[in-house]
């Protein structure tokens, strides 16, 4: 079965008021998408929840992107198209998008990914009905890129404890696939975090510190198709590839240190985050027997570091002194 039977073509959308303020928003990064963003969109314009405002933020597609989507949005008034002037980086872009929001529920939608008509409507009820929560989403089934499903995914986090120091260590342990990032949340609480990181895996340190502010909810519905496809960011294995290519375009030549800063973030997140003293204190043993477990990691990532940057003082004084001798 295919995940694009799910989908139902949506036509011209009747004007709404442009005083009114959406109860959710939508934010599409896109990038290059001219692929799948016309599925993706179809998509979203199905939802039986019709309360939404959907940001579409172009990071400076070269492709057919930026046609394509003026296209859907002058063809419906809930969408709004923004084309940045230059290229942000994903994370960026992301946050661009949270940004320019009005909504009271926020999500973002990856531009290749898609969403059961259902799948809105659901997570709606769930944070009207359980103030508690700030996050919840639907089951997840892995499409390829043709839209057959792969197979299913459990994700697990249906995090109900009281406290936050319990959702939190949790979240880490169980953690794989972080579909929950593309759930709806409320914008109040989501304003309060550092929102996408700007590293490879930027969007787990997030995901940790929401748990610092309420509870996830899970739908026990498949209503979210996550693609996979060769040019995903999820495809790409090296993180100093992903890096430049997804997260920020700027840093050629840079290290990740993704541990240090995947620990570096959730520190900050502890620290700034409205709990009292004793959560600070369990999180921040916590934390600290994480740097214990990952001391092996932390100490490569060190002594790589050390060595490019010795590596690129070395190429800098030999251009120094070619550039004497010349």
């Amino acid at each position: 079965m295919r995940a694009s039977d799910f989908i139902i073509a949506t036509g011209v959308q009747g004007q709404m008021e442009t005083s009114k303020i959406p109860r959710v928003s939508i934010g599409v990064p896109v990038y290059n998408g001219e692929r799948y963003i016309a599925e993706t969109l179809d998509s979203l314009l199905a939802q039986t929840f019709e309360d939404f405002e959907l940001i579409i933020c172009d990071n400076a597609s070269t492709d057919r992107t930026e046609q394509i989507c003026r296209t859907y949005s002058e063809r419906d008034a809930r969408i709004r198209y923004v084309r940045n002037a230059e290229n942000l980086g994903a994370a960026k872009n992301f946050g661009r998008a949270f940004e320019l929001s009005s909504g009271e529920y926020f999500r973002w939608a990856n531009c290749d990914d898609l969403f059961a008509p259902e799948s809105l409507a659901r997570c709606v009820e769930v944070l009207d009905r359980e103030p508690s929560v700030v996050l919840t989403y639907p089951k997840t089934k892995l499409v390829d890129e043709r839209g057959s499903v792969i197979s299913e995914y459990e994700d697990g986090l249906h995090l109900q404890s009281s406290k936050a120091s319990e959702r939190f260590v949790l979240l880490l342990s169980k953690l794989g696939l972080v579909n929950v990032v593309y759930g709806l949340m409320r914008a109040n609480v989501l304003r309060q975090t550092g929102l996408l990181r700007n590293f490879p895996g930027g969007d787990i340190p997030l995901v940790a510190e929401l748990t610092l502010y309420g509870k996830f909810w899970e739908i026990p519905e498949f209503l979210f198709y996550r693609r996979f496809h060769p040019a995903a960011s999820s495809s790409y294995k090296d993180d100093v590839s992903l890096t430049q290519e997804f997260f920020d375009p700027k840093t050629k030549g840079r290290m990740s240190l993704r541990e240090w800063r995947h620990l570096c973030a959730h520190g900050r997140s502890v620290m700034q985050a409205p709990l009292d003293f004793a959560e600070k204190m369990r999180l921040g043993r916590f934390l600290i027997r994480m740097g214990i477990w990952k001391r092996d990691v932390l100490a490569r990532e060190l002594i790589g570091a050390m060595r490019h940057v010795i590596h690129r003082l070395q190429l800098r004084a030999s251009e120094f002194v070619t550039a004497l001798r010349d």
